[in-house]
């Protein structure tokens, strides 16, 4: 299927950049400046897009997320330290922030008469964020089936959605990923923090899959006492 891969800059989305791409059926990235805390993630998307030789577009809707208030990923709230297994991590919550992207990911489709989106949803996202279940990405085809009938037909692809990241890792891997070319951490800082949730969820994935982190990390022990890992 003719793919945009919806790419934030991160390790999962970049890795199923370079797995689609090498599955032969990468159209271009799509990105989103959605109020986040920083954006510095996109300029890996960019370069991401720049790698495998395809376009890339960056959509604004920072005016969208300044009306969705309340997380630590848009508003002056603090990113909390820890697993994403903890009750504290839902203030990462963007709500509805996947939908949204979506909706917009298949308009484009539609119009550029692409035949699948790619999201990197997985099962380590199930817990907190309910936009990246398997139920939501069922409901959400079934939505667009409506939505775009008579129109085009466009399908989702998660290939990840029942995987680990650290599976994502692995996988990523195998597709010759770059993930020193990848931004995780939501303080943006000048190297990943290694203490937010993404950071211990990425440095454990590369433990549990059993490849080596490139990453730079301030904390580098962190993600031990986090996991519980001895």
């Amino acid at each position: 299927m003719d793919t945009i891969v919806i790419c934030s800059g991160g390790l999962d989305s970049v890795s199923l950049a370079h797995k689609v791409a090498g599955e032969g059926t990468l159209r271009g990235l799509l990105s989103f400046d959605y109020g986040q805390r920083h954006v510095k993630e996109v300029a890996y998307a960019a370069a991401c897009a720049n790698r495998l030789g395809v376009p890339h577009k960056v959509v604004d809707i920072s005016g969208v997320g300044a009306a969705l208030g309340g997380s630590a990923l848009t508003d002056d709230v603090d990113v909390p330290d820890g697993h994403y297994a903890e009750e504290t991590m839902k203030i990462t919550i963007v709500p509805n922030r996947n939908a949204i992207m979506l909706a917009i990911a298949f308009g484009m489709a539609a119009a550029e008469k692409a035949e699948a989106v790619a999201a990197a949803v997985h099962g380590g996202d199930h817990f907190i964020y309910p936009d990246c279940r398997p139920g939501f990405v069922e409901a959400f085809q079934a939505m667009q089936d409506q939505a775009l009938e008579g129109v085009a037909d466009v399908q989702l692809y998660t290939p990840f959605l029942t995987g680990s990241k650290a599976d994502i890792v692995a996988e990523g891997a195998r597709w010759n990923t770059p993930f020193a070319e990848t931004w995780s951490c939501y303080k943006g800082g000048d190297v990943h923090c290694g203490r937010c949730g993404t950071c211990v969820e990425r440095r454990e994935a590369f433990h549990l899959a059993g490849v080596p982190d490139p990453t730079a990390y301030a904390d580098e022990t962190f993600w031990k006492a986090a996991t519980g890992v001895a």
